[in-house]
């Protein structure tokens, strides 16, 4: 899109909103970069440049514009898309892989070489891994210092940083601002407040339209008891992090999602956010989904109807992969009641004083033990779901953001008890597969039946071919003719 200037010249005139994250405008002339929609005078064409990144503007020595941020834009839709080994290393700098495990970690997920990512990242975004997770730390840095009161030293370190002299340099270079004097413009509405012990409270953003009712409604009908529940008009859930704990709550608002996180290590807040944003699906392009749904005239009025459904993914693929096991063949309380009993029985304690939420739900390895007899489900079941955790927990099977997602249907595939279903399933809302698709489920044979649509799945997925890459999506515009509670927002 970046090399395509007359179309950024007409994006940034516009300040078409749809394009923020997508690429970034720098101006010649102020040294600054913008996201398309910026609100200011537009610069000349003559006088703008594009990059793929922030990291690539930061690279070529533009600093963050103070008025639109664009640190702040909602990230390109096309990581989720693509499935190539520069789609999978976003996904992974994303999660904060780089900051943990450095770049040869990177390469080590990726199977490739740190040359090889280097050479492929920099044609494509305009800046390496390490200037890619410069940018993203720098971000955590900002949302630190602007919402929380936690001394500037702590954010450095929090925030990814080696150093304090790296943290002042980069804040200075990226924001023009000294840490001290970011915070001190900071607006503090909620300074007299008291939140909650370690809460981090930001906002995050999204490309309009989003409809939230078969979102939050979906995961709130859906909601183990003790990992996730539904109160004061959001969701809440735990989060098992590579440093310690954390509970979030996201609530759905106009113009972004509400969203307050209570790390017990604040140096997970960058990962936090990435599996937040995977969770509900903020990064997608609703335009571009929606206009080829609606090219359809059977789901045209569905589309017209709801605009700007989202995809529900989880926070935690290996956590969704057993729960989409226990779902088999049940209904959503009977496989909620499955979960919970595993969460009670293995999952880890935790303190939540704002709410209910008891545990974190149970890693693979620590249901790689369990006694079948304990398990009160058919025995195939039993055992399709010992299978998979010894799977996950020994590492055979990995269902992490740089694999690849064709090679991970096909060892699902070939574990006992394992059809299209689940592992349809896991690909749409583990793997965020924005193309997967499940012809045989029953929610969309019913509706693909009403609406006059093929509802054998040979002949659904034939008349499906027209709706790619964006099958994940019709299915959520299917199931939402039903009244199922997942379609709902609670009240």
């Amino acid at each position: 899109m970046h090399t395509d200037t007359e179309r950024c010249v007409r994006a940034v005139r516009s300040k078409d909103a749809r394009f923020d994250g997508v690429f970034f405008t720098a101006v010649r002339t102020t040294r600054i970069y913008c996201r398309p929609s910026c609100p200011v005078v537009p610069p000349k064409p003559e006088n703008m440049e594009f990059h793929p990144s922030a990291a690539s503007c930061q690279r070529a020595g533009f600093r963050a514009c103070k008025r639109c941020r664009p640190d702040t834009s909602p990230g390109s839709p096309q990581w989720n898309v693509r499935a190539d080994a520069v789609a999978r290393a976003m996904r992974l700098i994303q999660d904060g892989v780089v900051d943990r495990e450095g770049v040869p970690g990177l390469a080590r997920r990726l199977g490739w070489s740190t040359r090889q990512i280097e050479r492929q990242l920099l044609a494509e975004l305009g800046a390496g891994p390490l200037a890619l997770a410069r940018a993203q730390r720098a971000q955590t840095a900002r949302v630190l210092i602007e919402t929380t009161p936690m001394p500037l030293g702590e954010v450095a370190f929090a925030a990814g940083f080696s150093s304090i002299r790296t943290f002042n340099e980069t804040v200075r270079e990226v924001f023009a601002l000294a840490p001290g004097e970011l915070r001190a413009r900071a607006a503090r509405p909620a300074a007299g407040r008291a939140p909650a012990s370690g809460a981090i409270t930001l906002r995050l953003p999204f490309r309009a339209p989003l409809e939230p009712s078969n979102l939050f409604g979906h995961l709130a009908a859906t909601a183990v008891p003790g990992v996730e529940e539904w109160r004061d008009g959001a969701y809440r859930r735990t989060l098992n992090l590579p440093y310690g704990h954390g509970v979030v709550a996201l609530a759905p608002r106009a113009d972004h999602i509400a969203c307050r996180l209570s790390l017990t290590d604040p140096r997970d807040l960058t990962g936090a956010i990435s599996r937040c944003r995977r969770l509900l699906d903020l990064d997608a392009d609703p335009v571009a989904v929606d206009e080829r749904l609606r090219a359809d005239p059977l789901l045209a009025p569905l589309v017209d109807a709801a605009p700007g459904r989202r995809v529900p993914g989880s926070a935690d693929p290996a956590e969704f992969a057993v729960r989409a096991v226990l779902g088999q063949q049940v209904s959503t309380a009977a496989a909620r009641t499955h979960a919970a009993r595993l969460v009670a029985a293995h999952g880890t304690p935790v303190d939540d004083p704002e709410g209910g939420l008891t545990h974190l739900f149970p890693e693979p390895g620590a249901l790689a033990a369990l006694d079948p007899g304990t398990l009160a489900l058919p025995r195939s079941r039993r055992t399709t779901l010992l299978t998979l955790v010894r799977a996950l927990a020994d590492g055979s099977l990995s269902l992490e953001p740089a694999d690849d997602r064709e090679e991970v249907r096909a060892r699902l595939l070939a574990l006992p008890g394992f059809g299209p279903w689940t592992t349809g399933i896991i690909a749409m809302r583990a793997l965020g597969d924005p193309d997967a698709f499940l012809p045989g489920d029953l929610g969309v044979r019913r509706a693909a039946e009403g609406l006059g649509l093929p509802s054998t799945p040979a002949a659904l997925t034939a008349r499906a071919t027209h709706w790619r890459p964006w099958r994940a999506y019709a299915v959520q515009y299917l199931w939402a003719t039903d009244s199922h509670p997942i379609n709902h927002l609670p009240s």
